[in-house]
């Protein structure tokens, strides 16, 4: 299994027989380099888009034009995105959709969802997610944007997940101190991989504080465009 986060949120995830785009913001994102979007892309077989708002969801129709691949997401958000032109297979939180050896669950995050990146007003787009990918005999959580919330605890007793891959940048999602009391207080994550921080100056800007109240775990904070395997 290789990992390669793409800045911000946005990773490229190759597992089993599948390559995922995860929240694959590119055009735009401050943290990544636009020469590299071809690596970024190349021989993706999904999209997994966790809502809306465009530093998540911006770059996802023309992706899924480009390679013709589906983009898994909320069904009211997969509607939106079909009138778009993309191929979409919209599911909700709970539900489960195969690609493949790779099982991709919906589960619950806290945040809000819209379209804010045509100009305008927002646009409902329906709820915020995460995910929970599985195959190889590994569960990767993926949480989204979200805070803490007493959810985890049943996403880690149902789906034990071994890999955490946490928004931490703090004033739009939880920060390294939430992050961190998530991974200790609900999950016996293996390993952590922090994401949304580092990409603008509101953020934060180090995982300093993660790394050191996660003792026990392998918190990994890769450069963008840097692979690692699992």
């Amino acid at each position: 299994m290789k990992l390669t986060w793409l800045g911000h949120s946005s990773f490229r995830l190759e597992i089993a027989d599948q390559i995922l785009l995860i929240d694959p913001w590119l055009s735009g994102n401050p943290a990544f380099p636009e020469d590299r979007r071809d690596d970024a892309i190349n021989g993706a077989t999904a999209i997994l888009l966790s809502h809306g708002h465009g530093d998540h969801a911006s770059n996802c129709v023309g992706i899924s034009k480009e390679l013709d691949i589906p983009i898994l997401c909320m069904h009211e958000l997969s509607d939106i995105l079909t009138e778009d032109g993309a191929k979409t297979n919209g599911f909700g939180k709970g539900g489960t959709i195969t690609l493949g050896d790779v099982r991709v669950t919906m589960v619950n995050a806290v945040h809000s969802s819209s379209i804010d990146y045509k100009g305008g007003m927002p646009v409902y787009a329906g709820g915020e997610a995460g995910f929970v990918v599985r195959a190889e005999g590994r569960s990767i959580y993926f949480t989204g944007d979200t805070d803490v919330m007493m959810d985890m605890e049943l996403i880690a007793d149902r789906y034990k997940p071994d890999i955490g891959i946490l928004c931490c940048g703090g004033h739009f999602t939880m920060d390294m101190e939430g992050a961190a009391y998530a991974a200790k207080r609900f999950f016996d994550f293996k390993t952590v991989i922090p994401c949304h921080y580092r990409t603008f100056p509101l953020l934060a800007q180090e995982p300093t504080e993660l790394i050191e109240a996660l003792p026990n775990v392998d918190v990994l904070s890769p450069d963008v465009m840097e692979t690692i395997t699992l």
